[in-house]
């Protein structure tokens, strides 16, 4: 049997768009010789729906790209994801379901079992989990159709009562086949290609797993499609950050045809989330990640040009580099806005960047706005000691003039905060916390650090100076992060403890941490929830991201 894997980028909820790809997929299947094409999860709507699962047209829009799409599999099998209504008044109006199109029919609805509840995931609030589980028939196959997390239900300490694959192999299944929306971190390639393997192991069959690629605004699906033979030998795993239609030849004895890419013995058995902080770890996978993250939301928001504030510093720098790989060197615009606290080497490097880039910048001092804001305030200020308002006007001083040019000329604010400054509440509400998107906001102060070097791999495109200068926020005369922030080295590995390991205080001030720091850190990352509240999405890299991963209470009193 001939089996092809079709690894897509989809756009939630454009159903003509998905249905064409889709459909020219199980064309180029076809015209090889396929017997079956396979699709990622929920590729008929996209992946996460979300809350449009609950409009009825939604729900009808993906029943009628079923039928289209069904006219297109006459003489091979199709494997798409798509919801499915529940005939059950008692349960969940929805199905998260795996569809075989066969003969111009719906051969078989597979509907998912584990529905998962965690982090990025909210499968539970709108899907029916599965109640019964069956191999299907095809061409003298018995096929373990099974739909994501469904596999993932393995171990010592399994998420859910029932794993879906005990059940099915009472029918006695010839090979398991996956459709996946698995997101993107930067060691879940790792994890998953663990699973997969002690699937296999496990159960003794050969895997077909199809994974989703693209982004969904701040969820990106990385692809890395994997097929292993029976024995556990890696026969394939498909490109990353990338779409791909690939085919493999099943044999009548569970093998796959041709070499496999890595013998079982050495296939990585798994990578756990580290559990301290590794800088360095995968930068090349975070650049590519953010890089298609960018790319996709501007492209599926409709939008071509992005505008961001470059300071001379390192994320501003990072920023810039990334939007020009993703976006192109001339839809990319940096504005440089000195302050009189600002340093001439900030707006030579800052400039030496775009050079280097060959990306538009305009230079436009604030020291004028920013006096007219001090005058005007001067009767209510009166004379108070200069302080943090002070400082703040600024800040936001730029924001305004950003956003002023993006609205005229259609631009995206691309807002260049870090993890560490997001976790700390280090950043000016309507000011440079400012933007349509959060570049930075899942990587730690030493993670822009190490993605600076990397994009220097070949040759130096951020200026030297920029990695080396003591950040600076220049709101005051001399000011420099280290004034309100402990040293980077150690905070991001406080934080780390706490917001990707869920640490608590007691637990990390063990592992040899100053208790004063910790607690001073800790409060920090509490009481200023309220300002990543109002912030925009987030390019999400790690296992544990601000945003919709992470639902905390603003007014709360924990931990400090």
């Amino acid at each position: 049997m001939k089996i092809f894997l079709a690894q897509q980028n989809y756009h939630i909820g454009n159903f003509d768009y998905n249905t064409a790809r889709i459909i020219e997929a199980i064309k180029l299947a076809k015209a090889g010789g396929g017997d079956l094409v396979v699709f990622s999860e929920l590729c008929i709507c996209g992946y996460p729906p979300r809350d449009f699962l609950e409009f009825d047209d939604f729900i009808r829009k993906c029943y009628q790209a079923i039928d289209v799409i069904k006219t297109h599999a006459d003489t091979i099998g199709v494997i798409v994801g798509a919801p499915d209504r529940n005939p059950n008044p008692e349960g969940k109006d929805l199905f998260n379901c795996a569809w075989l199109l066969y003969e111009k029919e719906v051969k078989a609805v597979v509907h998912k079992t584990c529905l998962p509840n965690y982090d990025v995931f909210d499968e539970y609030r709108y899907f029916e989990p599965a109640y019964e589980w069956h191999t299907v028939n095809f061409k003298g196959k018995r096929l373990a159709i099974t739909v994501c997390e469904d596999i993932w239900n393995l171990g010592d300490n399994p998420l859910y009562r029932i794993c879906p694959m005990d059940k099915l192999m009472a029918e006695q299944p010839d090979v398991m086949i996956n459709i996946s929306a698995s997101p993107f971190d930067y060691t879940h390639v790792e994890d998953r290609m663990a699973i997969v393997r002690a699937n296999v192991e496990k159960y003794g069959l050969p895997m077909f797993y199809c994974n989703g690629v693209g982004s969904q605004t701040e969820i990106v699906f990385d692809g890395a499609s994997l097929v292993f033979d029976k024995a556990g030998n890696l026969c394939r795993q498909m490109s990353l950050f990338a779409e791909a239609l690939e085919s493999f030849v099943l044999g009548s004895d569970g093998r796959i045809d041709g070499q496999p890419e890595i013998a079982a013995a050495a296939v990585p058995h798994q990578e756990l989330t580290p559990l301290v902080l590794e800088h360095e770890l995968h930068t090349g996978r975070i650049h590519d990640a953010i890089v298609l993250g960018i790319r996709d939301y501007f492209t599926k928001m409709g939008f071509k040009q992005a505008i961001l504030g470059s300071s001379g510093g390192i994320d501003s720098a990072v920023t810039l580099a990334l939007a020009c790989t993703a976006l192109g060197k001339d839809q990319v615009r940096a504005v440089l806005m000195p302050s009189e606290y600002s340093t001439g080497h900030s707006v030579s490097d800052a400039e030496a960047l775009s050079r280097n880039l060959a990306n538009p910048y305009d230079i436009i001092p604030i020291k004028n706005i920013y006096n007219t804001f001090l005058q005007e305030l001067s009767p209510l200020f009166k004379d108070l000691p200069f302080g943090l308002a002070e400082e703040n006007i600024q800040s936001r001083s730029r924001g305004n003039l950003l956003m002023a040019i993006a609205n005229k000329f259609g631009y995206i604010l691309l807002n260049t905060s870090n993890k560490s400054e997001l976790a700390t509440g280090y950043g000016t509400l309507y000011g440079d916390m400012a933007g349509g998107l959060g570049v930075l906001g899942d990587c730690y102060k030493m993670q822009v650090y190490a993605l600076a070097r990397y994009i220097n791999r070949d040759k130096e495109i951020i200026p030297a100076s920029i990695l080396t200068k003591p950040p600076s926020a220049e709101l005051r005369p001399g000011q420099k992060d280290s004034d309100s922030l402990p040293d980077y080295a150690i905070l991001d590995k406080v934080l780390y403890q706490y917001i990707e390991m869920r640490q608590g205080p007691e637990e990390i001030k063990s592992m040899g941490f100053d208790s004063a720091l910790v607690d001073r850190i800790l409060r920090l990352v509490n009481t200023n929830e309220y300002k990543r509240n109002q912030f925009c999405p987030i390019i999400r890299i790690s296992p544990k991201a601000f945003g919709v991963g992470r639902r905390l209470p603003i007014v709360a009193k924990y931990l400090g």
